[in-house]
């Protein structure tokens, strides 16, 4: 049997908190690529642009630094093969520019799978059976503390690409996505001073929303969940480079933001509920 393609990293008994690592990984198995029309320098070119690169470590070295160890959900196949945040059905806004649950556009609207594609195989393979694998690992940080937090750990370019639906709106060093339903005010602002050192911190600029697994979106308030978004030029040579003294920076920041978040803080709001199905994360 082959291996799954995400690793849950198990933390502290006691902490609710899920550094949750889902666009970090390069790899693309054979049988995947062969679907890919690009040709190898291609494919390359286009993994840097669409890789939230090192964001992986960055989780590490936080968790490392955290006084209570958080869990990791970490992805270790690449985007290109599904993209486990998107919706895997006519709910994703990212289909107008290709980029489903399996994309066929590149980041800059090439063709990367020829169409008409079916998704279906590759939904079935990779993105059902993660998203299961997260919907349990939440399900055991509420068993064993009464609570979780996910924390959704991305990168972006400091200029926008040509995918992006809403890359003309201010692209902070920072850019935290918030939810309705699932992010308390006292979680962001928690995250705004965990990350005061790294620069100016905004709120759904150019990404927003946050993951939740769809068993708890909109209904369950125990789930909290906040996306952080780096923009990559504080910490890496774009795009694709290596990694710069800057990610220890945002290491720290993000062990703050764990050890905020692994504490109940007294008064942590309820959030005001919506209703639907489903989790927003958009075109991060």
């Amino acid at each position: 049997m082959s291996q799954p393609s995400y690793t849950l990293l198990p933390g502290a008994d006691e902490s609710p908190v899920i550094l949750h690592v889902p666009h970090s990984a390069r790899a693309v198995p054979a049988g995947v690529r062969a679907g890919i029309v690009l040709d190898d320098a291609a494919l390359e070119r286009e993994l840097d642009h669409i890789t939230d690169a090192h964001t992986a470590e960055i989780a590490a070295a936080a968790a490392g630094l955290a006084a209570v160890p958080p869990w990791r959900f970490v992805n270790r196949l690449s985007r290109l093969v599904v993209d486990p945040e998107r919706f895997p059905d006519e709910r994703e806004e990212m289909l107008a520019v290709g980029m489903g649950a399996v994309y066929t556009r590149t980041t800059h609207l090439g063709v990367l799978r020829e169409e008409p594609y079916d998704p279906g195989p590759l939904v079935e393979r990779y993105f059902r059976p993660y998203a299961r694998a997260m919907t349990e690992a939440v399900a055991g940080r509420l068993a064993a503390t009464g609570r979780a937090v996910i924390v959704d750990v991305h990168s972006y370019p400091s200029r926008s690409l040509p995918y992006e639906l809403h890359g003309a709106g201010p692209r902070p060093p920072v850019c935290l996505g918030t939810d309705a339903f699932h992010t308390p005010a006292e979680l962001t602002e928690a995250a705004r001073e965990a990350f005061a050192e790294c620069g100016e911190t905004g709120l759904d600029s150019p990404f927003a929303g946050t993951y939740v697994p769809l068993e708890f979106y909109g209904t369950d308030a125990r789930v909290a969940a906040l996306m952080v978004e780096i923009r990559r030029d504080l910490y890496m040579t774009e795009p694709g480079g290596k990694a710069g003294p800057g990610a220890a920076r945002l290491a720290a920041a993000l062990a703050a933001l764990v050890d905020a978040a692994g504490r109940r803080p007294s008064g942590w709001s309820t959030p005001a509920g919506h209703g639907g199905e489903g989790r927003t994360t958009v075109e991060t």
